[in-house]
Parts: C-alpha cells; sequence; structure tokens
C-alpha cells in the first residue's frame, strides 16, 4: 500500500489530498486547503513551503502528484501559480518523495473520463471513487483528483517495469 498526496497549487489556497493506493483501488486518507492569505508573496510561497512540508510529515506519503502550470490569460497569475507550485516541489524533494507532473486535462481524463470535464464533474467523481458522503472543498477536491491520476499512472506503468525508468532528479516524467 503507498501512500499518494496530491497537490492543487495555488499563490492564496493550495489544495492537498491524500490517498492509499491498495493495488485494487484507492482510499481516501486526508485533504483540506493551505491558505496564504493577502501578505507579500514570498511570505505566502514560505506558508505554501511549510505546510505542504507538515502534510508530508504528519501523512508520510512516498510519492506526490502535482498540476503543472497552465497558460492563464494573466501572466502575472501564471508566474505566481509557477513559483507556488516551486514551493510545494521543493518541499517534496527536500522530504525524498517522487515528484510526478500532469496537466489539468490529464487528470479530467483519469478521473472523468473526458479532459474537458469541469471541476463539478470532477468533484462528483472523486466523491463517488473515494466513496465519500460529504462534498470536499473544490481546491482539496482538485488534489484529491491528482492524487488519484498519480495512482492510475503509477499501476499502468508497474506492469511494464517503468514505475521508475522515468525518474530523473526525483522527478517522474510521464
Amino acid at each position: 500500500m503507498t501512500l499518494i498526496l496530491g497537490i492543487d497549487p495555488g499563490s492564496r489556497i493550495t489544495g492537498y489530498g491524500v490517498v492509499r493506493d491498495t493495488g485494487r483501488g484507492c482510499e481516501y486518507v486526508a485533504s483540506g486547503c493551505i491558505r496564504t492569505g493577502a501578505g507579500a508573496l514570498h511570505e505566502r510561497l514560505q506558508i505554501v513551503f511549510r505546510g505542504v512540508s507538515e502534510v508530508i510529515r504528519s501523512y508520510e506519503p512516498v510519492t506526490m502528484g502535482i498540476e503543472q502550470v497552465f497558460m492563464a490569460r494573466n501572466a502575472d497569475s501564471a508566474l505566481k501559480l509557477g513559483q507556488a507550485r516551486g514551493a510545494a516541489i521543493v518541499a517534496a524533494a527536500e522530504a525524498g518523495l517522487e515528484i510526478a507532473e500532469y496537466t489539468a486535462s490529464q487528470v479530467k481524463q483519469a478521473i472523468a473520463g473526458t479532459g474537458g470535464a469541469d471541476k463539478q464533474q470532477v468533484q462528483m467523481m472523486v466523491m463517488h471513487l473515494l466513496k465519500l458522503v460529504q462534498k470536499p472543498q473544490i481546491d482539496a477536491s482538485d488534489a484529491l483528483a491528482i492524487a488519484l491520476c498519480h495512482a492510475h499512472h503509477r499501476q499502468s506503468l508497474i506492469p511494464h517495469g517503468l514505475a521508475s525508468a522515468k525518474r530523473r532528479g526525483g522527478r517522474l516524467r510521464l
């Protein structure tokens, strides 16, 4: 059984989700949001780093999936998102986790069966797959979807002996 951390990065709200991959499916462990407030960017990035580090210390996952940066309409927002991603990646790398990156459409495809699914569709599928009775916060739901996507990709690579073959510098490239 493998504990997997999923991260939905953001400079104001970073969602996290932890699932246990049993080999026959995934079980919910924990989820939540790291809220950074409205301080200076460097302070918010420090909160993301410390928050992800604390989640890693608390649940001891061995691998992490994180959403890749997409080009937003606002370049400043995309840059801040990238910096928040970096803070989360450094926290995971410092803890020795394997790290895999997924596009939003890869996550949606893995969870909802279509890369064009909206957030509510993904949230409902996360609830169904993990047998949750309450809706998680939307950022936490996205993070759980990333963790489930990572579990799915890991399972599809293991039979082919590729689970660790693509690892470079601690990051798993898919």
